[in-house]
């Protein structure tokens, strides 16, 4: 009958595969094996979205054109640059998350203090920003036409440039009524608030102003979206059903709806990854505060809500680099 033998180390400690295996503490190591878990979860989806865009290539949003808003510059094209700051922003704050991990390494509690503070302040800036990407992404800027295929249409002037529906528009008085269930409209029910303008209100109006024209969703060669002719785009007008503003779960302004989707779920989850990660510095922060960490004589706690901080930037590297650049 075999023996089962338990190793004791001389600091009384018990671990079946050595005392620190690898050097790191019980603590820190699961805190890898989260982390490892984590980055599986984040490659997955990042995989779908980009098997995703392969499939739909063709007919693919271009990032450029979607995201191209900065706070204060109203109508200004400034395609990337809000993301590159909101990088740029979580970036540093995981550098002031270094240095309060290297305060705590030589027990001074003051920087400790003051870096943690920075890097909280960081992680708010960033959900900030994020929320703030969100809302015009929803919103919408110019608007769009969805065909009956579920196609979308844009419009454009005779440069190429996007022109909004508020930009030619008719005004047709009468009474709106939302399509609902209630109405026995079960599957023409639309969601969310009722769009600015009608199907008649700009078809009535595109037909008033020559110099409007309809952009494809479907890229050209050149990896550019597909201008119609005048004639084409009053013919490609007949299959319109609705008129879109902004983006949603059910459909979206600037083309493939499933491209809203992961925009949702994947910056999402990584928000709330980021939204997670300042809870934790908040808690770790008032405790460093009443000197906690200066009683055990040791600030580990610091170092592994620092990991998990550096990992939540890198997975936005990315998410930005994937989503965004690509």
């Amino acid at each position: 009958m075999g023996a089962t033998v338990t190793t004791i180390s001389a600091e009384g400690k018990t671990w079946g595969g050595g005392n620190e295996p690898l050097g790191a503490s019980y603590g820190k190591m699961m805190m890898w094996f989260f982390i490892v878990t984590d980055a599986l979860t984040f490659a997955g989806f990042l995989a779908a979205y980009g098997f995703t865009r392969f499939k739909f290539i063709g007919t693919w949003p271009i990032a450029d054109e979607v995201f191209n808003h900065f706070p204060f510059m109203h109508g200004t094209d400034a395609p990337m640059y809000y993301v590159a700051l909101m990088t740029f922003i979580l970036i540093f704050s995981s550098v002031t998350m270094v240095l309060a991990v290297d305060a705590g390494h030589h027990m001074k509690k003051n920087k400790v203090v003051i870096y943690m503070f920075l890097t909280i302040i960081g992680g708010l800036i960033f959900l900030g920003s994020q929320a703030w990407e969100w809302k015009n992404f929803i919103k919408g800027e110019y608007g769009a036409i969805e065909t009956k295929g579920g196609a979308i249409l844009q419009f454009v002037d005779t440069n190429g440039k996007r022109v909004a529906l508020a930009d030619f528009a008719a005004s047709i008085p009468h009474e709106r009524v939302q399509d609902t269930r209630d109405k026995g409209l079960w599957f023409t029910s639309e969601s969310g608030t009722l769009p600015s303008y009608t199907i008649a209100e700009v078809v009535e109006g595109f037909k008033a102003h020559p110099d409007v024209l309809i952009r494809t969703e479907v890229l050209n060669k050149d990896k550019k979206k597909t201008v119609l002719s005048r004639a084409e785009s009053i013919e490609k007008l007949k299959d319109a059903k609705y008129v879109v503003e902004g983006a949603n779960l059910i459909r979206n302004e600037y083309g493939n709806k499933t491209f809203a989707n992961f925009f949702f779920f994947i910056t999402g989850f990584h928000g709330f990854h980021v939204f997670t990660g300042v809870m934790i510095n908040i808690i770790i922060f008032f405790n460093v505060l009443v000197g906690t960490y200066e009683k055990r004589r040791s600030y580990e706690m610091v170092e592994k809500v620092g990991l998990y901080w550096h990992f939540v930037d890198l997975v936005w590297v990315f998410v930005f680099t994937f989503f965004y650049l690509v």
